[in-house]
């Protein structure tokens, strides 16, 4: 069970909100044909983290508008990713190596 991870000396654990920028690059369909390389932003909860040494990939869980979800995997060795930054930690002690039970909410029945 991975709980936490480091990316350049920052420990992020299960349950925080972070925010992932990573570089897209974009290619124009003109005759300029242009390469350009853009950095986008994935705010989410970090609901899992799988892998050994170098093959770990981290899954982010985002809220978009219209109680739709959109989740996003990152391998944590990538390139691409510019930087991880923590917004929030949770406000209770998580006590699961996997979130996977935020994808999917129901309501109590009382």
């Amino acid at each position: 069970m991975a709980l936490t991870i480091t990316f350049n000396d920052k420990k992020f654990s299960i349950g925080d909100t972070i925010r992932v920028n990573y570089k897209i690059k974009e290619t124009k369909t003109d005759k300029s044909d242009k390469k350009k390389e853009r950095i986008q932003a994935f705010d989410g909860i970090l609901i899992a983290i799988k892998g050994q040494k170098d093959d770990r990939t981290f899954t982010v869980l985002k809220n978009a508008s219209d109680a739709v979800k959109v989740e996003r995997i990152f391998p944590l060795n990538s390139p691409w990713i510019e930087s991880i930054e923590k917004l929030r930690s949770p406000k209770r002690k998580v006590r699961r190596s996997k979130l996977y039970f935020l994808r999917n909410p129901r309501a109590r029945k009382l």
